[in-house]
């Protein structure tokens, strides 16, 4: 019948009031196809218009009542006809599908739907360090994840591996390919590898209201694929204070299965870095094991599964500080030198994620996972020496268990608006269990007798989580893109709370080179279940491990009003500049200290806080040279300490009551840069860290000196015997050894010194298969 009307419409042409053709160009399986060509054309055969179908495989022609032809050409495609009667005042429809001249790609189907859920950004700071410029750093992919984000702006050095964004303790959300890693028991392990990281994004400010909880930054890792890093490599670095690293990545794909896998172990002489200016701390080895794996399953071309596996083990000596004064006389050992105390740390981090991705059409996105993750910290006093210089000895383990379920989709409505959406639960227990040999103590604090004595404090709890998001992705114009939103959370812990947080942001591109984002956020953050170890004050009272106050109120949640605003410019195709400023109101402001034996934190709260600052990044690429330079200021302030008492002296928690005090991670000024260049084959490279130094002393009223370390790193492709074409890589970490000191035991929560390293050489090979 059609075949007849075209025939008739050849002899036949009308002319008279246009309509319009509406249709749709699919693949075999029903998903639509952009970009495909179009053209119309009458019963004679000319060519009346052209068009190209949109992003959801949409098109559109205008024409008089009559028969046309519709041919669709794509490349790797079969061309498409469809045969259109179209009536006076009557719209057209059809759909034309086009069949592929070769088979589905399953890996790179299986890459648009791990992109598909990109996150919002809104009017939120974001900082991409992707893979070149982890390779780029003089350690390479050998760096640790904390070295690698203290090359973004913002970003501050801390003791025990610690880093800080933006004026905040911690407060780091770990996300890998979008899925939040549930948290883990902070110690100074670094429980996230670099070597399987393709990017690392940190998105800071205003957040969007997917993003909850942990607010300070978003690290989002997305993760090498079998799909895309097919086969092997096998590497082994060390050098300077016995280190020692092999690893091994793999990956590859079979059918409808990609995989990736990585391995790595570390042991050297600088687990923690040491409390003396010494090149090489007393009784400071560690022994570190790494593993990840990720594993894709195509279910088909619009859905897939995947798993994360992770797992990281550490065991860590705490290093010691020669020929300090005995305080405390224990029964039967008169003289213990402190060059010999045998203080050990153990941390296990384990965790499981598997994740449904997938797409419905050309509107839906979405991805649902379920997790769970285990975490322990497990501190061995000297059993002699502890209760000698400390007046006590305890055996600290903490532990936490948690699971839960996020759930996150997308909606495009039309071209101006995309709805998202999701939820989040939790559940956890954790455990904190104590056994701590004291001496008896008289009402000054004073030692009464040499025999100590055992106190067992133990407590666990359950805590849940849950939270729920809505959000519109506004574009009023081209340039213009506003993202709304709110979420809705509660928590149940040592106390219940609950808050509604709207969200605003705003992305406005003046031109092709100058792009203008601001937003406000409401945060609601709490507490850290697994680092909330209560104490029953009145165990310890009339012993050698007195508390200085016996006030203790619960944690409670953090609740902040986030300001943020910036402009990023391309000055010229090789100069990219960004600046960024930010204001933070807060209550109940979290913190964290480590004021027991155990080097983990624990958090308590300040009444008040403010926290504002502003951030300068620069960025240049041109050729074989690359270079980057990062410097921010900022300030954070808190006022009368309002839970965790019992950790501070009277005279301090007066002061803070009636005075701001700056918080013991704040830095004023921060700064990073870097270059590397391609020359004659090899890769050099030369990056520095530069720091005014951390908040000291009573009430954190004096700063550490400020400090600049420089390191060198030089890369190549080598042909060795035996072995063939192998990557080498030397590298100098502080090239002019430069002593400085990041800690030095005091400050509000601060319980030991840190020194920077010394100067150390390092050495790599890697091989690939």
């Amino acid at each position: 019948m059609k075949r007849f009307c075209f025939l008739i419409g050849m002899v036949f042409p009308v002319a008279v009031q246009a309509a319009e053709i509406r249709g749709e160009v699919k693949d075999a399986l029903g998903r639509p196809i952009p970009a495909v060509k179009l053209s119309i054309q009458t019963a004679r055969g000319k060519v009346i218009g052209t068009t190209e179908s949109s992003s959801d495989g949409q098109f559109e022609f205008s024409a008089s009542p009559g028969v046309y032809a519709i041919l669709a050409k794509k490349p790797d495609f079969t061309v498409g006809t469809a045969i259109v009667m179209l009536g006076k005042n009557k719209p057209a429809q059809t759909v034309i599908t086009l069949a592929s001249k070769k088979a589905l790609e399953m890996n790179v189907v299986a890459a648009r739907i791990d992109r598909s859920r990109n996150a919002v950004e809104g009017g939120s700071s974001l900082y991409r360090i992707d893979h070149a410029a982890i390779e780029a750093l003089p350690e390479g992919e050998n760096s640790q994840l904390n070295e690698v984000l203290l090359r973004a702006p913002g970003v501050v050095q801390d003791s025990f591996g610690q880093i800080h964004v933006r004026g905040d303790h911690a407060d780091l959300q770990y996300r890998i390919n979008g899925i939040m890693l549930p948290e883990g028991i902070s110690g100074f392990g670094q429980t996230l590898d670099t070597r399987f990281a393709q990017s690392i994004d940190l998105m800071t400010g205003a957040l969007p209201s997917e993003y909850g909880y942990r607010t300070a930054g978003v690290v989002d890792i997305r993760t090498k694929s079998g799909a895309f890093q097919k086969g092997g490599d096998l590497s082994f670095y060390g050098g300077s204070r016995n280190t020692y690293e092999p690893s091994l990545q793999y990956g590859g794909s079979e059918g409808k299965l990609n995989y990736y896998f990585s391995a790595d172990f570390l042991q050297n002489d600088l687990g923690i870095q040491g409390p003396t200016p010494a090149a090489n701390p007393l009784h400071d080895r560690t022994r570190q094991t790494k593993g990840f794996g990720y594993f894709s399953y195509l279910l088909n071309p619009a859905t897939s599964v995947n798993l994360i596996l992770g797992n990281a083990q550490s065991q860590f000596q705490i290093p010691d500080i020669p020929n300090l004064a005995q305080n405390f006389a224990l029964t039967g050992v008169p003289n213990y030198p402190s060059a010999l105390l045998n203080e050990n740390q153990t941390e296990i981090n384990r965790y499981g994620i598997l994740a449904l991705k997938g797409t419905m059409g050309a509107r839906t996105d979405y991805q649902v996972s379920i997790y769970s993750r285990y975490s322990s910290v497990a501190y061995s006093p000297d059993p002699y020496g502890d209760l000698i210089y400390s007046g006590v000895a305890s055996t600290v383990l903490r532990s936490n268990f948690s699971s839960g379920l996020q759930g996150d989709g997308s909606y495009r409505l039309n071209e101006s608006h995309t709805l998202h959406a999701g939820l989040f639960m939790s559940g956890e227990h954790a455990v904190s269990n104590n056994t701590s040999a004291v001496f008896p103590a008289d009402a000054q604090g004073s030692q009464t007798s040499s025999t100590p004595f055992s106190i067992v404090d133990n407590y666990s709890k359950t805590a849940s989580l849950y939270g729920l998001y809505l959000e519109d992705e506004w574009r009023p114009a081209k340039k213009l893109t506003v993202n709304y939103g709110a979420r809705f959370d509660v928590m149940n812990a040592y106390v219940n709370a609950s808050q509604f947080s709207p969200r605003l942001g705003m992305v406005y591109k003046a031109t092709d080179q100058t792009t203008f984002h601001a937003g406000y956020a409401r945060y609601f953050t709490p507490p850290a279940t697994e680092l909330i170890a209560p104490t029953s004050i009145a165990k310890f009272q009339g012993t050698t491990n007195a508390l200085p106050t016996d006030v203790n109120t619960n944690v409670m949640p953090e609740r902040s009003h986030y300001f943020d605003a910036g402009v990023q410019h391309q000055l010229t195709p090789e100069i990219k500049l960004g600046l960024d400023a930010y204001y933070r109101l807060v209550q109940d402001l979290l913190d964290e200290g480590q004021f027991g034996q155990a080097l983990v934190f624990s958090p308590f709260n300040y009444q008040q806080g403010k926290i504002y600052g502003v951030e300068f990044t620069g960025n240049y690429t041109k050729g074989d040279l690359s270079a980057y330079l990062n410097l921010a200021a900022s300030t954070a302030l808190g006022k009368n300490i309002v839970s965790g008492q019992y950790n501070f002296s009277a005279q301090e928690l007066a002061y803070i009551a009636n005075n701001w005090v700056h918080l013991d991670h704040d830095q004023t000024y921060t700064g990073s840069t870097g270059f590397s260049y391609l020359w004659h084959g090899a890769h050099y490279s030369m990056d520095a860290l530069l720091a005014s130094g951390l908040r000291r002393g009573f009430a954190n009223t004096g700063k550490m000196p400020g400090y600049m370390q420089v390191n060198l790193g030089i890369a190549r492709t080598l042909m060795l015997p035996t072995l063939g074409k192998t990557e080498g890589r030397f590298t100098v970490i502080n090239l002019f050894d430069h002593v400085y000191e990041i800690r030095d035991g005091s400050g509000i929560g601060v319980g030991a010194p840190q020194f920077g390293p010394r100067r150390g050489f390092y050495a790599g090979i890697s091989k690939g298969f």
